[in-house]
């Protein structure tokens, strides 16, 4: 590593802690940080507690968990989205991945299913997508080749979103509707203990190859000829990317709903503190989306009086921010 990535990595788990801290002590019944921090120990000596530890570890602690989740499994996906196509603009939502979710959530939520079967049916959308794209991609030019994989990602998507307008169309305008607009808008409110711990194991089971395998995806973005001189396998390479990057963004997405930006977004500010090496990029975009997805959703639930959907939140954010990124780029290039 860079001498400077270190100290960046430290800071940033420290801004994630900090996020939680912060976190945990906001909202409605107010539990100064001291306090969370004492709740804390008495639940790791087992001592008993009282109404501060019943919202905390009931209520409040598995929202911040599931944020943390969510801000790190977006932004891991979209840096390894830009890495592997090589294109900054790319995000979680180039292969359909939070569109086919989204669908299938929608359609769990019209057929009235309970909310544990609506979220794996969410999961399964999103893998579906993503198999029909690439299947599509291999039909029309061969799977190896970028810009077709990319353009089928966009017309599968474009196929989604259609049918999620038609699943709106028929559904319930009093009860369905509300529900499945609430639900594409992203939102942590609704979330768990159990549902966490379901979607941990695939968040971490597809996070694991992409940190195992960082310095050969960094490779990918040198191009696939000299990728190949180097001796690594590109197509097989990018098919675990897409399935590790798909897997972490479809298990999420079937918690949380669809929330934009944070995959394009925190990438982009993580290459700002660590640079472009897919190496140092990963950590570093890990920590500062689950950071940021914490303070989002922080201010979700306390900002007003009800509660602000995190999709609105974060594209209010990332729109400035990554027009200001622009122009910084934009300024960098003339100079």
């Amino acid at each position: 590593m860079a001498p400077r990535t270190g100290p960046v990595l430290v800071l940033l788990g420290l801004l994630l802690l900090a996020m939680v801290l912060l976190a945990a002590s906001l909202g409605p019944y107010r539990i100064p940080p001291l306090e969370v921090l004492s709740a804390l120990g008495r639940r790791l000596t087992g001592a008993a507690g009282g109404t501060v530890d019943t919202v905390l570890f009931n209520i409040r602690l598995p929202r911040i968990l599931a944020a943390v989740l969510v801000g790190a499994a977006l932004a891991a996906a979209g840096a390894a989205y830009q890495s592997l196509f090589r294109n900054p603009l790319v995000s979680p939502d180039i292969l359909g991945v939070s569109t086919g979710a989204g669908l299938g959530a929608v359609v769990g939520i019209l057929l009235g299913l309970p909310v544990a079967l609506i979220q794996i049916i969410g999961f399964g959308g999103g893998m579906v997508t993503v198999l029909a794209v690439v299947a599509l991609a291999r039909a029309l030019r061969g799977g190896g080749d970028v810009l077709v994989l990319v353009l089928a990602g966009i017309v599968i998507g474009a196929l989604a979103g259609a049918a999620i307008s038609l699943v709106k169309v028929l559904a319930d305008p009093y009860d369905q509707l509300p529900a499945i607009t609430f639900w594409l808008l992203g939102s942590l409110a609704g979330v768990k203990p159990g549902d966490v711990l379901a979607v941990l194991p695939a968040v971490l089971i597809g996070l694991l190859p992409l940190l195992l395998l960082r310095w050969r995806i960094g490779v990918l973005s040198l191009g696939d000829d000299e990728a190949r001189a180097l001796g690594i396998n590109v197509v097989r390479l990018r098919a675990v990317v897409i399935a590790a990057a798909t897997l972490v963004t479809a298990s999420v997405v079937a918690i949380s709903g669809v929330i934009g930006w944070v995959g394009l977004m925190v990438p982009h500010m993580a290459r700002l503190l660590v640079g472009p090496r897919f190496d140092r990029l990963l950590p570093a975009s890990i920590l500062l989306g689950g950071a940021f997805m914490v303070g989002v959703d922080t201010l979700a639930r306390t900002a007003a009086r009800i509660e602000i959907p995190l999709g609105v939140l974060t594209a209010l954010i990332g729109g400035p921010i990554f027009v200001w990124l622009l122009a910084r780029g934009r300024r960098r290039r003339l100079s």
